[in-house]
């Protein structure tokens, strides 16, 4: 009997223990926040102030933005259509160029779209150092068009006959791993090691488009390119 009169005070005291340790650590949460109330009140104020202007700038400043830049860049995009690549950039006194979307807009969805369209006009133009500073000034999330713009960067370093510049670009163009796009810039990624004097750096591209993309155009031709380099089956 005074075993079971002990086990039944052992969790009597246990539950008060407990609870004094809850108010314990409730006096002690109040005496530091009454000790440092004005500084967590200014902090708390602070991230109210941040989060309302997160969702303040979103609402007033970008989104008009956006939309303001969506009907700069549109006279742009008709010129661009009709390779008239210089009022493309320039504009015609009327209506805005790509260049002047950048500068006005350059943060902005449309405002990147103008970067990539910009590039391609320099390289239209063949002013290829101001078309690869555009092109690498975009980015997007989309992969065949983030590879097109490095495959383009790609073309552009061949013009000015930096090879490896334009085989590092034609491999990360290449590296979007889709059938459309990748086998092309491979290639040309092969094309330009042959250029740089690098047949063996050649092959193994070669070899990757035969692996990869056998039933796209250049995988089904490669077997030529690997024969040039001496490499038959």
């Amino acid at each position: 009997m005074a075993d079971n009169k002990t086990n039944t005070k052992q969790p009597a005291v246990a539950a008060k223990n407990q609870d004094f340790d809850l108010q314990h650590t409730a006096d002690r949460a109040q005496d530091f926040y009454t000790k440092n109330k004005n500084v967590i009140n200014i902090g708390l104020l602070a991230i109210v102030v941040i989060i309302g202007g997160f969702f303040a700038y979103n609402r007033f400043v970008k989104a008009p933005n956006e939309k303001k830049a969506q009907e700069a860049i549109f006279g742009a995009q008709h010129f661009f259509a009709v390779d008239s690549f210089k009022l493309a950039l320039n504009g015609d006194g009327n209506t805005y160029g790509f260049l002047q979307v950048i500068d006005k807009y350059g943060g902005t969805k449309a405002g990147n779209l103008a970067k990539y369209s910009a590039g391609v006009c320099f390289v239209k133009l063949g002013d290829y150092q101001k078309g690869i500073d555009q092109l690498k000034a975009f980015s997007s999330s989309d992969l065949v068009i983030q590879s097109l713009a490095n495959g383009l960067i790609g073309d552009a370093y061949m013009e000015l006959n930096k090879a490896d510049d334009a085989v590092s670009y034609y491999k990360k163009a290449g590296a979007a791993d889709n059938m459309l796009t990748s086998p092309i810039y491979l290639l040309r990624a092969g094309l330009a090691l042959e250029k740089a004097n690098k047949p063996q750096d050649a092959i193994a591209v070669y070899e990757q488009i035969k692996q990869k993309y056998p039933q796209t155009n250049e995988g089904r031709e490669i077997e030529k390119y690997l024969a040039r380099l001496g490499v038959v089956k």
